[in-house]
């Protein structure tokens, strides 16, 4: 029993046994173990989707085009913090935070200049926005719609994870309830509106990078999704209605072999939670997608250059692990904002392992190899044992709400951090082949007029729009936050009557309330 939690009668995880020895199945085949299609990048190669965005929609705009240009075959946008919060520019609460981390978007005049030159509906682009989903997304598909591309042609993804907002980063709005009901509102709008859009995009990333293992990221991230298949199925969908347009993003750190499992033991994990519980009959239900971002955690500052090395190899590994598309860091992430240039020599890196090393033209080439194939296994049956604790304590909510997950990724940091002080776990340039010497690089540097400038751009925007139309969609978001109809027609209503990010979800808190999640601390 842990944190005063109690165990329950319900247990979504028993080991599924293969019954003998055999080599894996074959790729393309249940339990995925090998991959999730038969020809792997022989067929199509992953999505080269570089996660960009800072400072002005205008600037981001630029980095996309030349990242476009470049080679990239998919759009990542960062958003700054205020825009994560759901926050405008000219919030107090945001003052030294517009578009420090990510571009800031106030209303649909910056998703209009973000997307400006670029084809929405052939591009593929993915939102890391979770507490403000619902916003961003409506958001997106009224400019969609502006330039005459219908929904059902959108493709791309939004995070639209809560749960690990609640366990690592703290980037949360609403209380448990009606967060969830935001979650799934946006899940089942997107069913029968938005087919080819990934509803949500379970992360384990993030839970990675504030310190769990390699088994608990596997672990956290398929309780959550199992956590968000229930409350999915509770809200009125069928598994086969959101499952396929479920998609998952991990970590990729240094240890090579470890890495490699991970993606593999994820796979087999998933299909076989999937099954067991949910009995789908599309397969692709329980076939799981990952994106892969390599780890921004491992740069360090100390001889920044030797971060190109440990991308590549971290690249390398989540190729070796069949990912479905990924995200290379740049070298100079642990002093600033990428340049152009360390941005497009990250991108480089991808295209170098799939044009010029020749691990294409095999699928799951390490398939069958007994360290491979023995670290796959162990790593399936450490996340399976913290799987089964989850649910036992009453599953992935009741443990947030006792700070379970955070007690856990506390605790695993703390060791990490203990052996690299104790030197037990080397990492170059900083314990292990020591230079002192002040590196000679630095990152992007913002324009500080940028934010100003943003602030007053909102004001005109606010003074010259038609004020019986902002408040009439204000009043019809509320009546719809209390009578529990679904919330996407009137937020994407609001926004295209120049309604604001910060006035949306002004109304949500007003609403619902917020909510501070135990630190598990």
């Amino acid at each position: 029993m842990v944190l005063g939690l109690k165990p329950t009668a319900h247990s979504v995880v028993e080991k599924i046994d293969s019954g003998d020895d055999s080599p894996p199945s074959s790729p393309g085949m249940p339990p995925y173990r090998r991959g999730i299609h038969p020809g792997m990048y022989r067929d199509r190669l992953w999505t080269m989707r570089q996660y960009a965005g800072f400072s002005s929609p205008k600037n981001t705009n630029k980095r996309f085009k030349k990242l476009l240009d470049s080679g990239q075959t998919g759009l990542s946008i960062a958003f700054d913090l205020p825009t994560q919060l759901g926050l405008d520019s000219d919030d107090e609460l945001s003052s030294g935070e517009v578009g420090k981390v990510g571009v800031s978007i106030d209303s649909i005049h910056d998703m209009r200049e973000l997307f400006s030159g670029i084809d929405m509906g052939s591009i593929s682009t993915s939102m890391t926005i979770n507490a403000p989903a619902t916003t961003l997304l409506a958001l997106y598909v009224a400019v969609a719609e502006e330039k005459g591309i219908s929904i059902d042609q959108l493709s791309g993804t939004v995070q639209n994870d809560i749960l690990k907002e609640y366990i690592s980063r703290g980037l949360y709005i609403f209380p448990p309830e009606p967060s969830i009901r935001l979650t799934t509102d946006l899940m089942s709008w997107c069913n029968s509106n938005a087919p080819r859009w990934n509803t949500i995009s379970i992360s384990g990333y993030h839970m990675r990078e504030a310190g769990c293992t390699a088994s608990q990221e596997i672990a956290l991230t398929l309780a959550n999704a199992i956590f968000y298949s229930r409350m999915a199925i509770g809200a009125g969908m069928k598994i086969d209605d959101f499952a396929p347009r479920m998609s998952f993003f991990f970590a990729c750190h240094n240890n090579f072999i470890e890495e490699i499992s991970k993606f593999r033991a994820a796979r087999q994990l998933w299909y076989e939670l999937v099954e067991e519980e949910f009995s789908p009959s599309d397969p692709k239900s329980s076939q799981l997608r990952f994106h892969t971002q390599t780890s921004g955690v491992t740069l360090t500052a100390q001889q920044p250059i030797n971060n190109a090395i440990r991308v590549a190899f971290q690249a390398l590994s989540a190729v070796f692990g069949g990912t479905q598309s990924l995200h290379t860091n740049s070298f100079d992430e642990a002093l600033g904002l990428p340049t152009e240039e360390s941005a497009k020599l990250a991108l480089r890196t991808q295209q170098i392992i799939a044009e010029e090393l020749g691990i294409t033209d095999y699928v799951d080439p390490l398939g069958g190899s007994s360290t491979i194939e023995e670290n796959t296994d162990a790593l399936i049956e450490k996340a399976r044992s913290i799987i089964h604790e989850i649910s036992n304590l009453g599953g992935a909510m009741e443990c947030v709400k006792a700070g379970f997950q955070q007690r856990m990724i506390h605790e695993s940091a703390w060791e990490q951090l203990r052996r690299v002080e104790s030197n037990s776990e080397l990492v170059v340039g900083v314990n292990s082949h020591v230079d002192e010497s002040e590196p000679d690089f630095e990152g992007l540097i913002l324009d500080s007029d940028e934010a100003n400038s943003k602030i007053s751009k909102l004001a005109e925007m606010k003074e010259n729009r038609d004020e019986d139309s902002v408040k009439a969609s204000l009043s019809e978001l509320r009546r719809c936050c209390r009578d529990g109809s679904n919330i996407m027609p009137p937020i994407i209503s609001a926004v295209k009557a120049e309604v604001t990010v910060g006035e949306v979800n002004s109304v949500l808190r007003e609403e619902f309330g917020t909510w501070v999640a135990p630190s598990g601390v």
